[in-house]
């Protein structure tokens, strides 16, 4: 049985990024506008983000003013909760 390669990455520690990347709108430079980009990355190096960045840098003429990024684990410990009570059914 092959598992797939999304469940082995969130075993390797990749999880959920969101990066909100503010930037210059070219024709008005004194403007930022901002873009929210979504994709599955390992912390703490961000490769995915880094190529995107990159990709951006080389592609994009919006030139980049800053980059907020949140990043979420996918596969987090199980909560177990015990009941306190019992239901009887006849």
């Amino acid at each position: 049985m092959k598992t797939s390669s999304d469940f082995e990455k969130r075993l390797l520690g990749y999880g959920l990024l969101t990066a909100e990347i503010l930037y210059r709108i070219p024709d008005h430079p004194k403007l930022l506008q901002s873009f929210l980009w979504q994709t599955e990355d390992l912390a703490p190096k961000f490769p995915e983000l880094n190529r995107f960045l990159k990709f951006w840098e080389r592609e994009v003429e919006g030139r980049i003013h800053s980059v907020r990024v949140a990043h979420q684990k996918l596969v987090t410990p199980v909560d177990f909760r015990f009941a306190d009570g019992e239901i009887v059914m006849h």
